[in-house]
């Protein structure tokens, strides 16, 4: 039976697991410079095991760690300071980026809801996989706003950020992709706050654009897909 209340002491317990677990990963992910050992997957990976033997659901580990989801808040906000360093740039080409954010959003719609209509025929699910690219709270207001699973667009945004964030940067170099506003934009608009972060770490500049790709897309994404979603779906029927 999985354990839905914890007292203070188990909470405080989780907390600094939690803590101690990421910690050690970043500490050894910097010593190595391993992109792939990226220290919130790792967490995630380690932890599950943890509250499976231990009966602790994830409802229970989400109030115990509360204090830490508090924290994202800044941390988020905190990826807008890159963005600032790089504000004249971004302003030059202001018209240039929503247009190209536009058609990408608009491209990855299509093509992640016609894909899963064609090979499932969900409409749940592929409104799902169609707002993988958009950060959580997003993704999750409009999934249920157009009656999607919720579940599956929380768990395709993480897989989207970890994947993007991972292998993007290394395969835009593999094609050749040496721009770092190109680098910025496609890890920004596909990885969202995950591949943000790392780029940020990387590079100042790519991070400040991959910023801006986080927003704009967000925002976008939230004025075409309820329109997008309805024109594709007859198609399907």
């Amino acid at each position: 039976m999985l354990l839905e209340n914890i007292n203070v002491v188990d909470s405080l317990m989780l907390t600094l697991l939690t803590l101690v677990v990421y910690q050690s990963v970043a500490w050894v992910q910097q010593k190595w410079q391993l992109i792939w050992l990226n220290p919130m997957m790792i967490t995630i990976v380690a932890l599950i095991p943890y509250l499976l033997l231990n009966n602790i659901n994830y409802a229970s580990y989400r109030q115990s760690t509360q204090g830490l989801n508090a924290l994202l808040e800044p941390a988020t906000v905190a990826l807008g300071y890159p963005l600032y360093q790089q504000l004249k740039h971004i302003k030059r080409y202001w018209k240039q980026l929503i247009a190209i954010l536009a058609l990408g959003v608009v491209l990855v719609i299509t093509i992640s809801f016609s894909l899963t209509m064609l090979l499932i025929h969900q409409k749940e699910i592929a409104i799902a996989l169609s707002l993988k690219s958009v950060t959580t709270p997003i993704g999750i207001a409009l999934t249920e706003q157009l009656q999607g699973d919720s579940s599956i667009t929380a768990f395709s945004i993480m897989i989207a950020g970890f994947s993007g964030a991972l292998l993007g940067p290394s395969w835009l170099r593999f094609i050749n992709i040496k721009s770092d506003i190109a680098i910025g934009l496609s890890v920004g608009s596909g990885s969202h706050v995950i591949g943000s972060i790392i780029l940020s770490k990387n590079n100042p500049h790519q991070g400040a654009y991959s910023s801006v790709a986080l927003i704009i897309s967000a925002v976008l994404t939230a004025f075409i897909i309820p329109v997008l979603v309805p024109l594709l779906l007859p198609l399907f029927s």
